[in-house]
């Protein structure tokens, strides 16, 4: 079974994030409007993306949102349901023989265990298909460390950019000493593209990054145990066998919930 869920956690953080800026902006006397200044947003949000444009190919950057997606929602095998699989699995080997697990492999859902079985019931060995996987696998990685460096550096862009409106904000500022009805506009540039740049390196890129690469740890985690009982199937393990090893992947306390339901 695949599991197709949302992360809650990335839509709690991020209102949290937002709310408690927004909540402690309207408390004070001035309300909402002085906090909203378009110059200042363009020059942030627009030199991000701008950096963001320079930095990384055009097809990658058309390639955030799916990027950003994958903090909102996850879709990767269960560890404990993976290794009862491949258990399964064993048990149709030792009946019926390795090419019995065809009709099994047409019905796994996730497209990397099935390419395994696929190898194996096709006549690969078992080192053929670990090495296989593990090519794939390395690519994997790299489109996730792709990821995460390209919100990096928009994590690191937004704060920068926002200095570059605190200059030019002070400069319109300076210049405008001899007109006092310039001044305000000035100031308020020079604050308030500090203020977006640090909101959107802080609450937005920063945790988004960090939470990419903690899904790319759970996704290489489970693609390693997938590589690993794809290769015990095909060396002839035993289903106990298969079991016994897999379920090293597993946390200690999860390791003890899966041998309660094993018994």
């Amino acid at each position: 079974m695949t599991n197709k869920l949302m992360d809650i956690a990335t839509i709690i953080g991020l209102i949290l994030g937002f709310g408690l800026i927004l909540v402690s902006i309207m408390m004070g006397s001035g309300g909402l409007m002085p906090f909203v200044d378009i110059p200042s947003g363009m020059i942030v949000f627009g030199g991000a993306t701008a950096a963001t444009f320079i930095n990384f190919p055009l097809k990658s950057v058309f390639g955030t949102f799916g990027v950003v997606l994958k903090c909102f929602l996850f879709k990767l095998p269960a560890p404990a349901e993976t290794i009862a699989q491949f258990k399964a699995f064993a048990e149709v080997v030792r009946k019926d023989g390795l090419l019995a697990l065809e009709e099994k492999a047409a019905d796994v859902s996730d497209d990397f265990m099935r390419r395994g079985l696929e190898s194996l019931v096709g006549g690969s060995s078992a080192t053929e298909v670990s090495d296989m996987l593990e090519t794939e696998l390395g690519y994997i990685q790299s489109r996730h460390q792709g990821g995460k460096k390209m919100i990096d550096s928009m994590g690191a862009a937004a704060p920068a950019f926002g200095m570059i409106g605190t200059l030019i904000g002070l400069v319109q500022m300076l210049g405008a000493l001899d007109d006092p009805s310039k001044i305000g506009g000035g100031m308020a540039t020079a604050l308030l593209t500090t203020l977006y740049g640090a909101i959107v390196a802080n609450v937005c890129c920063i945790p988004l990054a960090g939470k990419l690469e903690a899904r790319s740890a759970e996704e290489t985690m489970v693609r390693e145990l997938i590589i690993r009982g794809v290769a015990l199937l095909g060396e002839g393990a035993t289903p106990r066998a298969i079991e016994e090893q897999l379920v090293t992947f597993l946390a200690p306390k999860s390791r003890a919930t899966e041998s309660k339901q094993a018994a």
